[in-house]
């Protein structure tokens, strides 16, 4: 049997799919949760509480879309009352390093973002 053929992605190309994952991937609060989550499991009280600033919709939102996009699952404990818990899948741990990395560059260099603003706002 032969494997069945993907098309070739390119965010670049205005009509490409894959510019919704990217998209995704880009925000801001997509990035908090995976980074929270790289640690385990976890509650939605447990998250909000790591993504400081968060709110419950906005959570709510954002860990639906990163369970249809295959980086989240959720699991639910049939308790009283019910538990609920998230985790990074396989897909989604690969997510963690490079957003991690995006986390450390903005802590590291914003400072100099900072006085490039203020150098910016003062010629304007």
């Amino acid at each position: 049997m032969t494997p069945p053929e993907f098309p070739t992605f390119d965010v670049m190309t205005a009509t490409c799919p894959s510019r919704t994952s990217l998209a995704r991937i880009a925000n801001k609060w997509t990035a908090m949760v995976v980074i929270a989550l790289s640690t385990g499991r976890m509650r939605f009280r447990e998250l909000r509480t790591s993504v400081d600033g968060i709110s419950a919709k906005v959570l709510t939102e954002t860990l639906r879309d990163l369970e249809r996009d295959g980086i989240v699952t959720r699991h639910v404990y049939a308790e009283v009352p019910p538990r609920v818990e998230y985790e990074l899948t396989a897909l989604g741990r690969t997510l963690y390093t490079p957003l991690q990395a995006l986390g450390l560059w903005t802590e590291e260099h914003f400072s100099e973002v900072l006085a490039a603003r203020e150098s910016y706002d003062a010629r304007q």
